[in-house]
C-alpha cells in the first residue's frame, strides 16, 4: 500500500451542520442528539463534502427507505471513512448484497436463537457476578473499563469457544477498526490482519481436532450448493461476530448504566419493579441506540424527495431515526415503560442484527445482576464520562460512586 493511501486529512471544526456534517467532530461524539434535531428540521437527508461525500437520512422514513432499497444503496462498505481503498476483507453476511447475502445470513441463525441463549444466559449470568466480585468492595469503579466491556467479551468468546482471556486482544482489535480506522489506514489493516491471523490459527486447531463451538459450527456448515464454506468465508464471519457482537452491547449496557446513574427515579423503579425489565431494555435500546451504519450509492435516485447521486456514501443513523419525533411521542425522553416501542437499534431490512436475541440477554442480564447487587449508584463527580468516536456510541469512560448520596 502507497504512503498516500495511510496518510488521511486533518478534520477542521465544523461551522455548518447542515451542510458539512462530521460524525467524528468532538461536538457530536460528546452530545450527538441536538445535532440530529437540527438536522432533521433542515431536512430528512443531509450532505457533505467530508469522507469523500457522504448522504446522512436524519428522519426514520428516510433511514427505513435507504435500509430497505438494496437496489440502489450497497452495503459492501459499512464504515464511513476518509478514504475508500479497494474491497479485500469481506465479513459475510453484513458485507453483502442480495443474492449472496441471505444464503451468508441464514448459516449465521441457529446459534442466536432464543433457545441458544437460554442456555449461554446462565454463563453470562457468572461473568457479570465475577466482574461485579472484582471491585465492588472498593465502593466505586469505571464501570466501562471494569464491566461493561467485559461482558460481552467474555461471552463470545465463550460461544467461540476461545479462551475468555484473549478478550484484551479482541478489545485491541475493535478499537483499532471501528475508531483509529476512521482516520487511519493503518491500524485498521494491522488489526485486521491480526485478527484473522488469530482465527486462521483457531481453524488450523479444530481441522485437527474438532470441538463443540461456534467455530466449528461454521467450519461445519454448508453453502448453497452444498459445499463446506471457503476458510476466507469462515474468517470473515468471525470477523463479524467479534466486531459487531462486541462493541456495540458493550456500548449499549455502559449507556444504559450512565442513564440510571444520572436518573435516580428509573434506577428505583426497575429494582422494585423488575418485570419491567424487558420495556426497560427495549427503550434504552431505542434512546441510545449505539450503532450507525453504512451504506454506499451505487446508482442515482431519491430518498424522501431528495436526490442522491452515486459515488457518495450514505451514513445509515438508526440512533437519529430511533429520536424522530414523528415515529415516537416524546422522542428525546427516556420512558421506562414505553409500551409501543418500534425502535430500529438493531436495524432495519435484510440486515437487521442477527445477534439481536444474544444483545438483549447480555443487556437485561447486564442490568438485573448490577441491580441486584449495586442498587445504588450515581456519576463520579471526580471522573469524567468520555464517549467513544465514529460508527459506535457508547461509553469509554464511567466512574461511578455507589450508595446513596449523602
Amino acid at each position: 500500500m502507497s504512503d498516500s493511501a495511510s496518510i488521511m486529512p486533518e478534520h477542521p471544526p465544523v461551522t455548518d451542520w447542515i451542510n458539512d456534517f462530521d460524525h467524528t467532530d468532538p461536538a457530536w461524539t460528546e452530545d450527538p442528539f441536538p445535532i440530529w434535531e437540527k438536522l432533521r428540521a433542515a431536512s430528512p437527508v443531509v450532505h457533505t463534502d467530508r469522507f469523500l461525500g457522504c448522504y446522512m437520512p436524519t428522519t426514520y422514513q428516510a433511514v427505513k427507505e435507504i435500509a430497505y432499497d438494496t437496489d440502489h444503496f450497497s452495503s459492501r462498505r459499512v464504515i464511513v471513512r476518509d478514504v475508500r481503498p479497494e474491497i479485500t476483507a469481506k465479513a459475510p453476511p453484513i458485507t453483502s448484497d442480495p443474492p449472496e447475502h441471505k444464503p451468508a445470513k441464514q448459516l449465521l441463525l441457529p446459534p442466536f436463537t432464543p433457545d441458544a441463549m437460554k442456555k449461554l444466559e446462565p454463563r453470562v449470568r457468572a461473568i457479570c457476578n465475577e466482574l461485579i466480585d472484582e471491585f465492588i468492595a472498593d465502593g466505586k469503579c469505571d464501570a466501562a473499563a471494569r464491566y461493561t466491556k467485559h461482558v460481552p467479551v467474555r461471552a463470545i468468546a465463550h460461544m467461540l469457544g476461545i479462551p475468555e482471556k484473549d478478550g484484551d486482544l479482541f478489545i485491541k482489535w475493535i478499537h483499532g477498526i471501528l475508531e483509529l480506522g476512521i482516520k487511519d489506514d493503518n491500524a485498521l489493516m494491522e488489526a485486521v490482519k491480526e485478527m484473522t491471523g488469530y482465527f486462521a490459527g483457531h481453524l488450523e486447531q479444530r481441522k485437527k481436532q474438532p470441538t463443540d463451538d461456534l467455530i466449528s459450527t461454521l467450519m461445519k456448515a454448508k453453502d448453497k450448493d452444498g459445499n463446506p464454506l471457503a476458510d476466507e468465508h469462515v474468517l470473515g464471519s468471525l470477523r463479524l461476530l467479534l466486531i459487531a457482537g462486541i462493541d456495540t452491547t458493550w456500548s449499549a449496557i455502559g449507556s444504559s448504566l450512565w442513564h440510571l446513574a444520572k436518573t435516580p427515579a428509573d434506577r428505583e423503579r426497575l429494582v422494585k419493579e423488575p418485570e419491567l425489565m424487558p420495556l426497560a431494555v427495549e427503550e434504552l435500546l431505542r434512546a441510545y441506540s449505539p450503532v450507525t451504519m453504512a451504506r454506499e450509492v451505487m446508482k442515482e435516485t431519491t430518498v424522501s424527495g431528495c436526490p442522491v447521486k452515486p459515488g457518495n456514501m450514505v451514513l445509515l443513523s438508526f440512533p437519529a431515526a430511533n429520536r424522530d419525533p414523528a415515529m415516537f411521542p416524546d422522542a428525546d425522553k427516556v420512558v421506562i415503560d414505553r409500551k409501543e416501542n418500534r425502535h430500529a437499534a438493531f436495524g432495519l431490512g435484510i440486515h437487521r442484527c442477527v445477534g439481536s436475541n444474544l444483545a438483549r440477554m447480555e443487556m437485561t442480564v447486564a442490568i438485573e445482576e448490577w441491580l441486584k447487587r449495586i442498587p445504588d449508584f450515581r456519576l463520579d463527580p471526580a471522573g469524567k464520562v468520555t464517549w467513544s468516536e465514529g460508527t459506535v456510541r457508547g461509553p469509554r469512560q464511567l466512574p461511578l460512586l455507589f450508595g446513596k448520596a449523602n
